[in-house]
């Protein structure tokens, strides 16, 4: 059956020696009855999907940058919900807990978790943003809607940019 639980002793505890913080499954209704199953330990969260092809995906704590809880009115009446883990990590920018039994609890959890492994790490909110967007590398210059070339303060005439202009010529 699934599993819900904190390990007696404490989070930091039970992250510092490997054991599992937290555990469940994908639900069905109330019914723990999925191939997916999601799992926190050793400052990561795991997540193992499939049967015949199975797939884990692992994320490092400090590297999730926020929590979003999902509910459903279907959710609230089978005591489940989704919680949706946006990370700052280069495969998976979104990791869904979906469907988990006592979703703020381990909203809760993880956030504190977050907060912790973020702490121990010394990583403070503004390593993880760059000056551009997702798929910019760190420290890129932003590039601005208007601006067609791409080069700040430059002029945007693509055409006088590559020797195309019809302007007055001097050899003529």
């Amino acid at each position: 059956m699934a599993e819900n639980r904190q390990v007696s002793g404490g989070a930091a505890d039970a992250a510092a020696d490997g054991r599992v913080i937290w555990q469940d499954r994908k639900h069905f209704m109330w019914f723990p009855i999925s191939f997916t199953k999601y799992c926190v330990r050793r400052g990561r969260i795991f997540v193992d999907r499939g049967f015949f092809n199975s797939v884990q995906d692992q994320t490092l704590l400090y590297r999730i940058i926020d929590i979003q809880l999902r509910r459903s009115l279907a959710q609230k009446l089978f005591g489940t919900g989704t919680v949706a883990l946006i990370t700052k990590a280069d495969i998976n920018h979104e990791i869904l807990l979906k469907n988990i039994k006592n979703p703020g609890k381990v909203n809760d959890l993880l956030s504190d978790l977050i907060e912790e492994a973020r702490h121990q790490k010394n990583v403070v909110g503004k390593e993880f943003f760059s000056s551009g967007g997702p798929g910019i590398p760190h420290g890129a210059p932003p590039v601005m809607p208007h601006d067609l070339d791409g080069m700040d303060g430059m002029d945007d005439d693509l055409a006088g940019l590559h020797g195309m202009d019809d302007g007055p010529n001097d050899g003529d």
